[in-house]
């Protein structure tokens, strides 16, 4: 089989979700790589440390010799079978470290003498990174938005998915940016959501083209913040304004927080546990609006709350909980949405329900 070469195009390998294997040490993995990337590193952190030392007190050839000594042996065999693995795995991917330097060279040729041509992206992980902070610059500078908004509960990000090219901001933070938002796994670092978000927005560009639909976020997703340039430019953006009634609102809120919460944490924690983090996770944030509720009205949704965990513990069923999500949609979060609409008035293209914003975008889509 003819051994592939080593590859400068970004582009393509963001757009097709390459596979790619980071040859670089866990802690920099940690501080923020690709969707499509997987750590297999040359180094540990605690070789890497000893070797960075060795090269500034020695020089670039004492550094070498010392990683030769670290990583040899039954550690060198053992990463040598890791790399294989992948490249087994992943035929079409590419292997990479920091700057396309020494670490993937050697981690190429030390995969070569064990049988398997592997190429490298040219650059490493620094000009990936800086492909993608380019690229996302350019798409928020020459790509129109339009931005789907609602009160709570509408479902925003059900019907985001059903319009022509959209861009899932929540999806990319793993956190639905409410107070009640966070998910069961941990949010990415802020590179990686950037990442993400770059990524996402080069594949709405190249593969549908015409507008991006984002939803009205404000510009922190639970930890992760949205690049100034782009909550700018959300900020002028055309709307759809999506509406429900009450009751589908009061039925969307319950099944996302509590049904599908409940069944995550179950999913991950098991049946007892998985039950009593649920429980802290609801309590926990309504906790975190105390003060914007005031003690009194606290107070009530709380105990409204915990008489609804306390039913659903002893028999399953869920409907205690409309009692707290209405009155908190109705006296907390509505008020707060409305009062932001009313800033926004000559920015509306078209309200409705689900159908109508869904028609109106097949039909306007690039005009």
């Amino acid at each position: 089989m003819a051994s592939r070469p080593d590859t400068r195009n970004y582009l393509d390998l963001f757009l097709n979700d390459t596979p790619l294997m980071d040859v670089r040490a866990p802690v920099e993995f940690a501080r923020g790589s690709f969707p499509s990337a997987e750590n297999a590193p040359l180094m540990n952190d605690d070789e890497r440390h000893r070797v960075g030392i060795c090269y500034k007190e020695h020089g670039q050839e004492k550094a070498i010799e010392l990683g030769h000594q670290l990583v040899s042996g039954d550690i060198k065999a053992q990463r040598i079978e890791a790399w294989k693995r992948f490249a087994t795995r992943h035929p079409q991917g590419y292997l990479f470290c920091f700057r396309g330097g020494l670490r993937s060279r050697l981690t190429q040729q030390w995969i070569r003498d064990a049988g398997i041509d592997y190429p490298l992206v040219q650059g490493g992980y620094k000009a990936l990174r800086r492909f993608l902070i380019d690229s996302l610059e350019q798409r928020v500078a020459d790509d129109e938005f339009r931005i789907l908004s609602g009160r709570t509960g509408t479902g925003k990000t059900r019907v985001l998915m059903d319009l022509p090219n959209p861009v899932d901001l929540e999806g990319a933070a793993n956190h639905r940016g409410s107070s009640f938002g966070r998910q069961v796994t941990p949010q990415p670092a802020q590179i990686d959501f950037e990442n993400r978000l770059a990524i996402a927005m080069l594949k709405a560009h190249h593969h549908v083209g015409g507008p991006l639909y984002l939803e009205d976020e404000s510009r922190l997703i639970g930890r992760c913040a949205l690049p100034l340039d782009l909550r700018e430019k959300m900020a002028r953006a055309p709307l759809l304004i999506l509406e429900r009634p009450m009751a589908e609102r009061v039925a969307i809120i319950r099944e996302d927080y509590v049904e599908r919460m409940l069944a995550d944490y179950v999913a991950r924690d098991g049946q007892d546990a998985g039950w009593l983090n649920f429980r802290d996770y609801l309590l926990s944030a309504i906790d975190r609006i105390r003060k914007r509720l005031g003690g009194e009205r606290h107070r009530q949704l709380r105990q409204w709350m915990e008489q609804a965990l306390d039913q659903q513990e002893s028999s399953g069923s869920v409907s205690g909980h409309d009692a707290w999500i209405e009155s908190l949609l109705t006296d907390y979060y509505d008020p707060m949405y409305d009062y932001q609409l009313s800033q926004k008035q000559g920015r509306i293209l078209v309200r409705g329900n689900p159908q109508t914003i869904i028609e109106y975008t097949r039909i306007h889509h690039g005009s």
